[in-house]
């Protein structure tokens, strides 16, 4: 990966339209273009760590991100993964409280930085960045709602199958149109999904077998949609 990019320009980035600035004020924006940060961090990096207070937001410019919980045990909880476009760190920090979950990057990834102050005061003055972030929070509440909601009703496997749907949803396919354009870990799958790693190998050795997934490394290339929908109990 070419880590020597040139930081990029807010009022022309192909990514503003997918990201909470996308109804930004262009008098703000270039203040950010101006001031703010753009960084490169290897895989496995931490962005920010949970119990630390924010000292600004985070833009994934390229790349994939896991939010994460660590419990006492040491296990981590995925939350969510990130990628290019999304914005990390801003509801910790319009609350003034400390990181809940840590970021992680899962790839090589470029990274925008906007400063606390810089964010705070853009916040209190642009009405259009105030409601696309009450749009954002709505969301993610929505999304952690659901997360619980599967983890009380839907057994393991169909939670996994759930999550083979997301993946292919949010990062889509590659050329063959049958594998996941993304490679996670079985022990980042599982704290995905919410079951211990042994579990979630279980399950894809059955949805292999049944030929409804086929395993390629870490990647998933999937063989039948139909009845991995069926298996994820999604009924429309």
């Amino acid at each position: 990966m070419n880590t020597h990019v040139k930081t990029p320009d807010c009022s022309i980035c192909e990514l503003r339209g997918k990201c909470m600035f996308s109804d930004l004020e262009n008098c703000y924006i270039d203040e950010i273009t101006k001031h703010k940060g753009f960084n490169t961090y290897k895989k496995g990096s931490f962005i920010f760590h949970e119990n630390n207070y924010p000292v600004g937001i985070y833009g994934i410019y390229s790349g994939r991100v896991k939010v994460f919980k660590t419990a006492e045990s040491g296990k981590e909880h995925i939350i969510r993964l990130a990628r290019e476009g999304e914005v990390l760190g801003y509801r910790s920090l319009i609350a003034g409280e400390k990181y809940e979950v840590s970021a992680m990057a899962l790839e090589d990834c470029h990274v925008c930085f906007i400063s606390k102050n810089l964010f705070m005061e853009t916040f209190r003055q642009s009405k259009n960045l105030t409601g696309r972030i009450m749009e954002l929070l709505a969301s993610d509440l929505k999304t952690a709602e659901d997360k619980i909601a599967d983890l009380a009703q839907k057994t393991v496997k169909e939670r996994v199958a759930e999550t083979i749907l997301m993946l292919k949803g949010y990062y889509g396919l590659e050329s063959d149109q049958r594998t996941i354009k993304t490679a996670l870990s079985r022990e980042d799958l599982a704290n995905l999904v919410g079951t211990a790693t042994e579990t979630l190998i279980r399950s894809l050795s059955e949805f292999k077998k049944n030929k409804v997934i086929e395993l390629k490394g870490k990647k998933i290339a999937i063989l039948n949609h139909k009845l991995l929908e069926r298996m994820a109990n999604n009924y429309d």
